[in-house]
């Protein structure tokens, strides 16, 4: 497995993230960056992008699903709350307990209500991609359109029941972190 780390243009700088499978098969976390980076990785390690997985629909992580889904055919998944909040044509809903495999990966679908009411986090191994309901240090705001801070909290409770390990935390926005970490020092996760 390979793993890319792009970022979103300014002023979001959007984490997003290209993983390729030791087959040569692609899933991105987050399609926001510019589509030619993606394409570019893609290219340069003889991949094929097959499917772009969502952690949530707001404007900073979706920029470039249709240039891709476009150039690539690549499958979108994404919560069907958010998809019909945010009029984002998803290929397939992505539901909680959810497995995708592609080639030796599994991502493993863990629905987060609260920043918006389609939220998810995707665990892939040691890795729990956040989006927007976990940062380091922080969580999501709930003051947008859809949002609930009460769902996020049992969001939070959620992760602290499911996820096990020590996973490094990769979310949406700024540095990474690890469950362990937030567990200690995240006060929302207390």
């Amino acid at each position: 497995m390979k793993i890319y780390h792009l970022n979103a243009p300014g002023p979001y700088f959007t984490n997003s993230f290209l993983i390729i499978s030791e087959a040569g098969h692609a899933a991105i976390i987050d399609a926001c960056a510019a589509p030619e980076q993606y394409l570019a990785a893609l290219n340069k390690e003889g991949a094929t992008l097959s499917m772009i997985l969502q952690t949530h629909g707001h404007f900073d992580h979706v920029g470039a699903i249709e240039p891709l889904r476009q150039a690539t055919g690549a499958k979108v998944y994404l919560n069907a709350a958010d998809a019909r909040q945010f009029g984002i044509h998803a290929d397939e809903n992505l539901t909680d307990r959810m497995k995708i495999v592609l080639d030796e990966l599994t991502f493993e679908v863990i629905t987060t209500p609260g920043h918006t009411p389609g939220s998810v986090c995707i665990r892939l191994g040691d890795l729990l991609f956040t989006g927007d309901t976990l940062f380091a240090g922080d969580i999501g705001r709930t003051d947008l359109e859809g949002g609930s801070y009460t769902e996020i909290c049992n969001s939070l409770k959620k992760l602290l029941d499911r996820v096990e390990g020590d996973p490094q935390v990769l979310p949406g926005h700024e540095e990474f972190s690890t469950f362990e970490t937030e567990k200690q020092t995240n006060h929302y996760l207390r």
